[in-house]
């Protein structure tokens, strides 16, 4: 069979970029046509139609390029295709497909902007335009910043809908009758006496004609999957526990391997004794890897234990190694040199603050772990001149490059075979652990290696969100809050993770003022500034990056602010509110909490909000006080996203970030000791645990507007709204995290 003529199926990919990207650059470089992967190798009578839709005598295979950590993205991403190409997802099958520059994200560069989530000037809407230029350019496949929805969301039904239409101008072509007289239905074609002609019987034909790219999308009123409660494609996998991760990947002739590398962020091996841990059982080799070694055994119990008995001499940490040194370096950073970025400037600050009664705060947030329950894992398999590698990846392009350079074979020959992972919040935008793994691999060749992390070795190895520190000074005046100062210090985790995908950083660094400089509220004197601290221990992103502490930071002064003018935090924040959506989170929050009502002695309410990834999101926490200790009773969550998708995954996501963002906020902290994290498993970092979870509500809101995703949103008001409860309660101010430092939990 003859191939598609590809030009024409390469240009369907620039005409949904423009959709997806709102703006229609004239560039070359950005018009220019994206080769689709599925066309290489493409077997005799089978079609790829778009890059996202493969059919093939096996059947109807969807792409889903967007990594699954735990979100669902899979699943919803097969619901777009599944919507305009109807198809039954129980008959199809789902993969991520290949690295390839045809998957870039053109919205996940938004975050790193400058750019209001509210604000519709000229100048943002190019802004957001060129993110989607420079995703392309750069090829960027990435999963994050809860962007596969809004990113994916026009471009995966056109896919559908094209492939749909192309494969329905196959059978008018092999039936003579008019398109009119046929629809589609469940993977077939439907001719008038009821007929009905398989997608892949229709496949070679479909090949031989260009694809058909001037389609109507379904109206949102005729859908039959997406705005309504669905069926998760891996929900039946990951019930009976039948459902395959990264870790449970395993081949002929497999080896299993480990990693002890220097506790000490960063710091070499100076040498080693593997006389012992070589005579044990099952043991194959001791190999010496970046910063440590590697210990290769017949599974994985066994590189554990020989992994122990090997003994290392270690180097000392390049970095600040002690927490308070490194607190002390972030209170040092408040100075002019070290500004940042000064994104928010209204009216005149520093005559507003000159005199009078000024209220004074300063704010700390620790370094926080990621912790995925799935430890670290990757199969690394090489060869002469071909590498393959099985794993769970966020950023499979960026992986690819890296082993290339650091095996020198050619990028192409580089193959990243995605699977399902289990849990990430941010770590597996970090390719660490398959470098060690290749490192292995090229030592010897030909022979598939499974690399396993312990939880201590990932604990003691990850990246962790950055800690920080914030002054705040404000004044109220008449009952209202007229100033507002907020000074943030924190290392760059654009600086700091950019750098280990080998891409340059350019500018301020917004993460560490995200979600706190771009809050809609109109007060006359107001001002954020980002100062940068020098780079200390390497940091990386964690779920909602720097809204997640940023969250804490602005409320938690709000929330004094509130307070100290006598005001009630909700009535205040409405009427200093300028954003329709941000208001209706805050009126409908208020309503579902019953807010203003007593509740009687010894319990407290706490509101929070955060405007972050475009989400407006309010959270209000209720606790009580009890005699084993605090008590969290109920939160209630309301949220912004355009339209809602999947409305059982969407109040599985936001409950999920309550969760998340409540755990840490109580209990977790990564603190350093000569460069050596002291918490290295889940014992000593303890999230939410089951008894002491509330009783959480969630609203969603649709007025129409930008559809965003809600991956992320929800955690940064959590810690806040906690705090701002328990100063409620008890009366209690609590200005540094984890809050149990100051107070107990039932």
């Amino acid at each position: 069979m003859s191939r598609l003529r590809t030009i024409t199926r390469r240009s369907f990919i620039v005409g949904s970029a423009a959709i997806a990207g709102g703006v229609a650059f004239g560039t070359y470089l950005y018009k220019r046509d994206l080769k689709n992967p599925l066309l290489e190798g493409l077997a005799p009578g089978a079609a790829a139609i778009t890059p996202y839709v493969k059919i093939d005598a096996s059947g109807v295979t969807l792409i889903t390029p967007r990594a699954d950590v735990g979100q669902g993205a899979y699943s919803i991403q097969a619901h777009m295709i599944a919507e305009e190409l109807d198809v039954d997802l129980n008959a199809v099958q789902i993969t991520p497909g290949p690295p390839s520059p045809v998957y870039y994200n053109g919205v996940v560069g938004v975050e790193a902007m400058p750019i209001a989530a509210t604000s519709e000037t000229l100048l943002a809407r190019t802004g957001r335009g060129a993110s989607d230029v420079a995703g392309k350019l750069l090829g960027l496949q990435l999963t994050g910043g809860s962007s596969t929805v809004p990113d994916m969301y026009d471009r995966l039904r056109m896919a559908g809908a094209v492939a749909r239409e192309t494969l329905l101008a196959a059978a008018v072509a092999q039936t003579g009758l008019e398109r009119s007289q046929l629809k589609t239905e469940a993977g077939a074609v439907v001719l008038p006496d009821g007929m009905r002609l398989a997608y892949q019987d229709l496949a070679a034909a479909a090949a031989e004609i260009d694809p058909v790219t001037d389609v109507a999308l379904r109206d949102p009123s005729d859908w039959r999957h997406l705005g309504k409660a669905q069926m998760r494609t891996d929900i039946v996998p990951k019930s009976t526990g039948t459902q395959t991760y990264g870790i449970d990947m395993a081949m002929e002739g497999m080896l299993h391997a480990t990693t002890r590398t220097n506790p000490a962020q960063g710091g070499k091996i100076m040498g080693f004794d593997a006389g012992h841990a070589e005579k044990m059982r099952g043991v194959k080799a001791v190999l010496p890897i970046t910063g440590g070694v590697a210990v290769v055994a017949d599974n994985t119990w066994r590189a554990f234990q020989a992994a122990q008995a090997v003994e290392c001499d270690w180097g000392p940490s390049p970095y600040t190694g002690d927490t308070a040194e490194q607190f002390k370096a972030v209170a040092a950073s408040f100075t002019e040199d070290r500004q940042d970025s000064r994104f928010r400037d209204d009216g005149d600050v520093p005559a507003a603050l000159a005199d009078g009664d000024v209220l004074e705060a300063e704010y700390r947030i620790p370094y926080l772990a990621h912790a995925p329950l799935e430890p670290m894992s990757v199969v690394v398999k090489l060869e002469k001149s071909r590498v393959d590698i099985w794993t769970g990846t966020q950023i499979p392009r960026f992986m690819q490059a890296n082993v290339a350079a650091l095996t020198g074979i050619d990028a192409e020959n580089v193959h990243i075979h995605v699977l399902m992972s289990g849990g990430s919040f941010g770590r597996r935008l970090e390719d660490d652990y398959t470098l060690r793994a290749a490192e292995v691999a090229m030592q010897m060749p030909g022979t598939p290696i499974k690399m396993v992390w312990s939880r201590e070795e990932d604990f003691t190895h990850d990246f962790p969100r950055p800690l920080a520190m914030a002054r705040a000074r404000g004044k109220v005046s008449d009952g209202q809050i007229a100033a507002y100062d907020l000074a943030i210090a924190a290392p760059s985790t654009a600086e700091s993770q950019m750098a280990r995908l080998n891409q340059p950083v350019f500018g301020p660094d917004i993460a560490i003022v995200a979600g706190a400089w771009d809050q809609p509220f109109a007060i006359p004197d107001y001002r954020v500034t980002g100062h940068r601290v020098p780079a200390m221990v390497p940091v990386s992103s964690w779920r909602s990056v720097g809204a997640s502490g940023n969250g804490f930071l602005h409320e938690s002064f709000m929330d004094e602010m509130c307070h100290a003018a006598g005001v009630d935090p909700l009535e205040e924040r409405l009427r200093l509110c300028t954003h329709a959506p941000s208001r209706g989170v805050l009126e409908a929050v208020g309503e579902m909490s019953d807010w203003g009502a007593d509740l009687g002695p010894g319990r407290g309410r706490g509101l929070a909000f955060c405007l972050s990834f475009g989400v407006p999101v309010a959270e209000v926490v209720e606790v009580s006080q009890t005699e084993a200790g605090l008590k969290i009773d109920r939160v209630f969550v309301a949220a912004e996203v355009g339209r809602v998708l999947d409305p059982v995954n969407f109040e599985a996501q936001l409950s999920g970030a309550v969760i998340w963002g409540l755990g840490h906020a109580m209990n977790c902290e990564l603190t350093y000791r000569d460069g050596v994290p002291q918490q290295d498993n889940y014992h000593l970092y303890e999230g939410l645990r089951l008894y002491q979870t509330p009783k959480i509500e969630v609203r969603g809101l649709e007025n129409g507007g930008k559809l965003r995703g809600i991956g992320e949103p929800g955690v940064p008001p959590a810690a806040p709204a906690l705090a701002n409860a328990i100063f409620a309660a008890t009366g209690q101010r609590i200005r540094e995290l984890p809050l149990s430092k100051s107070v107990d939990f039932a």
